[in-house]
């Protein structure tokens, strides 16, 4: 079924709690573990279609947030989706503590229960009303980045389409870009800390209520960090200052010697080339028949995958005014089917759309038909690695997609994927500092983003922008109003995706029955024996990010 075909109907939140009553009533009467897990079958029906019709109504709202019945039905589950959370919680804590649980647990396995275990940290029913004011927030934060409207050249342009501008091959016209888009959230900067400083209130709240000092222990629950904590995400932030650091500002001197600077600015921050950085050659048009293509010849279970997701309309990927900011993959489970969320702007990103979400996509849909719903909840560093691995596995067809200048893109890419990591892991380090802290001022909020700068990336130089010299970079990172704690699991994902690089040069092939391998495996164990059966180091154990650091830089 194509997308637009696909019907849609507000769920009965009144009617659902009922259903989940009588699905608890009869699972806690029912005398076996079969006839529990029969139960627990109906129980994914009631779950999935739930997530289907929410993901339809957000997928509608974000292709146009100035449409206010969309947007009606986007506030409708802003509202009841926590209502929702936690009576599958409620729900769930019935199957964890089941008379049956061996029986269980071989049905849907261990993880399934540690992720239960977790979820019952992560929602009650005191937090539904916090709950319901984070997701207004959210709405309303994404609602003004989506209003965005900067004037260039006489047309007005939204904040994702500046991005060609943002990083173009004629300085003067990236600086005077850079400027625009610098002050519209200069403009909005009252607005976006009042957001932010509601935000982190709000979560710390919800923290305090659930016993905890802050939001960090909730937050890591809701994240369903089911094999790592704290300590390890600090272990990693230390390896990545050590031995990552270094070698990314190598790769910036690089940069700088191919733009032909004597010292890098902030415009300069995304510019790899004089003569521009390669951008897809073609419509959208093309380049998603270009994906195709690519996806049929890499192997049989991608080009199943690319077909299915041309032929069902299961791409909005146009750059247009009113559509939300950014791009995403998610699942639509009653068609057993992923659907993909981007905005082309003509920049080298159109490709990552088709390499990077495709990633997500092309996992969940190998997986879609699994009747264990469980084995389907991939933690979000597992999710990353499939997306962030599929953008160096499909680089033997980058030509098809940049035609000569292929290599100029592999080369970019090589370079920002390693550069990034740094960036994301002080992404990390910055949000941990704020909720570790909720009382900081929107100022001291600034100076803890402006020193982390300084460990992280030390060649930046903001010189005549007092808004990003001051500390306002962070406030364009979206991740951190809207998903936090969420951008860790980029670095781990990017550190993985690394060591297949590292091994595709050597053995393209069995790297990929490897990563294959991974994307079958999903959520069946824990990150730390899912690495093992792929063949991936830890990168929480010290060294790691040394030996990956080490085997690229024999690149140069």
């Amino acid at each position: 079924m194509k997308f637009s075909e696909m019907p849609y109907e507000r769920i009965d939140f009144k009617k659902l709690t009922k259903d989940f009553k009588d699905l608890e009533d009869r699972f806690e009467k029912a005398q076996s573990g079969e006839e529990q897990f029969r139960i627990h079958q109906e129980f994914y029906l009631l779950y999935n279609h739930v997530m289907t019709e929410s993901q339809i109504a957000m997928i509608r709202s974000d292709i146009d947030m100035s449409d206010e019945k969309l947007l009606e039905e986007q506030e409708y589950f802003d509202e009841n989706m926590p209502i929702f959370q936690n009576l599958v919680v409620l729900y769930r804590k019935k199957l964890f503590n089941s008379p049956f649980r061996p029986y269980l647990e071989e049905k849907i396995g261990k993880v399934a229960f540690k992720n239960i275990e977790l979820a019952m940290k992560a929602v009650d029913d005191k937090l539904i009303p916090l709950m319901q004011e984070e997701n207004k927030l959210q709405t309303e934060y994404n609602k003004l980045l989506a209003g965005a409207r900067i004037d260039w050249n006489g047309e007005e342009l939204n904040l994702s389409l500046m991005s060609p501008y943002l990083n173009h091959k004629d300085r003067s016209i990236r600086k005077e870009a850079w400027e625009k888009f610098s002050a519209f959230f200069e403009t909005h900067q009252e607005e976006l800390d009042d957001f932010y400083d509601k935000l982190v209130k709000n979560r710390t709240k919800q923290g305090e209520l659930m016993g905890h000092e802050n939001y960090l222990p909730l937050g890591y629950a809701r994240m369903n960090r089911n094999s790592f904590g704290r300590s390890d995400i600090q272990e990693f932030r230390k390896q990545v200052k050590r031995d990552f650091v270094p070698f990314a500002e190598k790769l910036h001197d690089l940069r700088k010697r191919q733009l032909g600077l004597n010292k890098l600015s902030y415009i300069d921050e995304g510019v790899y080339f004089t003569n521009g950085n390669p951008a897809p050659v073609g419509t959208p048009e093309q380049i998603l028949a270009a994906g195709q293509k690519m996806y049929n010849d890499l192997s049989p279970e991608t080009g199943r995958f690319i077909n299915f997701m041309c032929d069902s309309e299961l791409f909005d990927v146009l750059g247009r005014k009113n559509k939300k900011t950014g791009g995403y993959m998610t699942m639509l489970p009653d068609y057993h089917a992923p659907f993909v969320f981007a905005n082309f702007n003509g920049t080298s990103g159109d490709a990552d759309v088709i390499t990077h979400e495709c990633g997500h996509a092309f996992q969940g849909y190998i997986t879609a038909d699994d009747p264990i719903i469980e084995h389907n909840d991939i933690t979000m560093e597992i999710a990353e690695t499939h997306s962030m691995s599929m953008e160096f596995f499909t680089e033997p067809w980058m030509p098809l997609i940049f035609g000569n200048r292929s290599e100029d893109y592999i080369k970019m890419h090589f370079m920002d994927a390693v550069m990034f990591i740094p960036y994301g892991t002080m992404v990390d380090e910055f949000q941990d500092i704020i909720y570790s802290d909720p009382g900081l001022s929107p100022k001291a909020r600034n100076e803890v983003w402006r020193e982390l700068e300084r460990q992280y990336k030390p060649h930046l130089d903001y010189t005549g922008n007092a808004y990003f010299e001051h500390g306002g970079y962070w406030q364009r990172q979206h991740h951190i109003y809207d998903s936090p704690l969420y951008y860790i699991d980029y670095c781990i994902a990017g550190a993985n995706a690394l060591q297949y690089k590292v091994r595709m040069d050597r053995d393209y092939r069995e790297a990929w029955e490897s990563y294959l391998k991974l994307c079958k495996l999903s959520a069946s164990d824990f990150y730390n024996e899912l690495m093992k059966k792929a063949g991936l180091d830890n990168v929480f154990e010290d060294g790691c990010l040394k030996y990956i650091a080490n085997k690229l830089d024999e690149r140069f």
